[in-house]
């Protein structure tokens, strides 16, 4: 591990924890400049392909949907960490298919799923995007679905 101040190659660990969302945090010291820097490791999984509606496939791309979420969770009583833990089931999800390829229709349901559960104003937000609402009446048949639930 290089030294992000310096570039020295010379650094030790002082402390590992774990992170929530599995990964492990290292806090690290240059030998050198003996400046302290922190580093977040992670499991690198061959994520699947994910099939568009027109047949285009593209890598599955955590950030798009964390970006997706952040979107429809603005200005809601919604955590980045709640936010983060969402993805991360999602991801984990996905990942337990076991599949070369999947369908973007199928993630997309896991995260309306799940962000329905979480707050619901957020999953109106998510799903008039996703759904492809056009007007008050899809959304109100959605709402009412919504409630209908409850």
């Amino acid at each position: 591990m290089k030294c992000p101040v310096c570039g020295s190659s010379s650094t030790h660990v002082i402390d590992t924890a774990r992170e929530p969302s599995g990964g492990i945090r290292r806090r690290r010291e240059c030998k050198a400049c003996e400046k302290r820097f922190s580093t977040v490791e992670r499991i690198v999984e061959t994520m699947p392909l994910v099939v568009k509606r027109g047949g285009r496939r593209e890598a599955f791309d955590r950030d798009k949907i964390l970006s997706g979420l952040r979107t429809a969770c603005a200005k809601r009583p919604v955590s980045a960490d709640d936010i983060e833990r969402l993805v991360d089931q999602v991801e984990a999800q996905v990942l337990a298919l076991n599949k070369a390829e999947v369908l973007a229709r199928d993630v997309g349901d896991q995260v309306l799923n799940a962000l329905r559960s979480l707050d619901e104003v957020a999953y109106i937000r998510y799903a008039s995007v996703y759904l492809h609402l056009k007007d008050l009446e899809s959304v109100k048949r959605e709402i009412e679905k919504l409630l209908a639930e409850r």
